[in-house]
């Protein structure tokens, strides 16, 4: 029963250890990699060495021609559907500098039910005059 024990605790585990790093020396050469610095990594790191190696397989093999989100005038992928939109500077202000663009405050003040002294509409539809009240009363 130990020979049996030791077999499965210490001999499947190093069976597949020695699996990985084989497979590893035998795929790198076809992936333009150095078989012997795999294999070890496979052995030598259990699991995360062999992953480490597939990754790394994959990106011999990388074309950006064929990435969809590589290249491009933009620092970062815009989504389609936001594609026309003016883009915002630093806390929603617009980028520009017109001080057209109505800053993120403003509109949370409204949405709060207060009133802007521009005489928006708050959030129950009351317009104020730019009094800073919001025209109800407390009866």
């Amino acid at each position: 029963m130990d020979a049996f024990l030791l077999a499965v605790l210490v001999g499947l585990p190093l069976a597949w250890l020695v699996a990985f790093a084989a497979y590893a020396y035998v795929d790198a050469p076809k992936h333009g990699m150095n078989p012997k610095k795999w294999a070890a990594i496979s052995f030598f790191v259990p699991l995360f060495g062999f992953f480490a190696y597939l990754f790394e397989r994959d990106e011999q093999s990388y074309d950006p021609a064929e990435d969809p989100y590589a290249g491009g005038d933009a620092a970062f992928g815009i989504h389609e559907s936001r594609r026309g939109e003016k883009p915002l500077g630093p806390a929603g202000t617009s980028v520009d500098g017109d001080g057209g663009g109505e800053a993120v405050g403003d509109r949370e003040t409204a949405r709060e039910g207060k009133a802007t002294e521009d005489g928006k509409a708050t959030e129950d539809g009351d317009r104020s005059e730019g009094t800073g009240t919001t025209g109800r009363t407390d009866d």
